[in-house]
């Protein structure tokens, strides 16, 4: 049996159906792959501050170079510029803050005849690991910085944070070594008007993810308090039938 002509009934339809489909089918996988990641804003600060000291004493001292006590972590947590920098978070159903991302914008220049620098650093908790949050977090960074106009990110980091250096080569960093320390340098395209659009959808619809999330919450909060009350009226009706 001969395979039908392009100019026959099956091949058009085949043909018309392939580009309805394509589309379709990467927006799934797009969408399954999708992490809400939300702009953190100063009510977040008791959130932050949990986060941060929710780490273990050994990814303390990898996120900030030094092994940072309650104390200064809390100090921290409060003294974060929201007006001038950009932080990020990852919340799970219960919304308790998976991971983190700071984005440090620097006033002026760095260094002497270089271009402004955004500085990135993340955390992530044990129990959230393994999904792949920190190369998100970096990516959304990444676009945040470049819609501003940065031309360079840059990650200081201890030598031996092999996830963090990692999530910066596979990104297409240069990275540096200096004895304990590396820097991680990331050249960062002009921004466009897809770029701007792609994170303003992103911010809106991590929006979304939370408000839905705490609804959630609270729904779940009165149900469980409606159970509650219901078990402690058959618990008193019980005792007093058998009275």
């Amino acid at each position: 049996m001969k395979p039908p002509s392009p100019e026959s009934p099956a091949a058009t339809d085949a043909d018309a159906a392939a580009p309805t489909w394509a589309p379709v089918a990467a927006l799934q996988r797009r969408l399954a792959a999708w992490v809400p990641i939300r702009s953190l804003a100063r009510r977040h600060r008791r959130r932050i501050a949990e986060h941060l000291l929710s780490l273990s004493e050994r990814d303390r001292y990898l996120r900030f170079g030094y092994p940072a006590t309650d104390e200064q972590i809390t100090r921290y947590a409060m003294n974060l510029d929201f007006e001038r920098d950009e932080v990020l978070g990852i919340f799970n159903r219960r919304l308790q803050l998976l991971a983190m991302a700071h984005l440090a914008y620097a006033p002026a220049p760095q260094l002497p005849g270089k271009p402004a620098m955004a500085e990135f650093g993340v955390s992530v908790l044990q129990r959230g690991r393994g999904r792949g949050f920190g190369a998100r977090l970096f990516e959304r960074a990444a676009l945040h910085a470049r819609n501003r106009g940065i031309d360079t990110l840059f990650i200081h980091a201890l030598s031996e944070n092999a996830p963090m250096l990692k999530i910066a080569r596979n990104a297409g960093a240069t990275v540096e070594r200096d004895g304990s320390e590396s820097e991680a340098w990331l050249r960062l395209p002009p921004d466009t008007v897809s770029s701007h659009v792609g994170e303003a959808i992103e911010r809106h619809m991590a929006e979304m993810d939370f408000q839905f999330k705490r609804h959630v919450r609270v729904l779940g909060s009165i149900i469980d308090g409606v159970a509650e009350v219901k078990s402690q009226y058959e618990e008193s009706s019980g005792k007093a039938a058998r009275q």
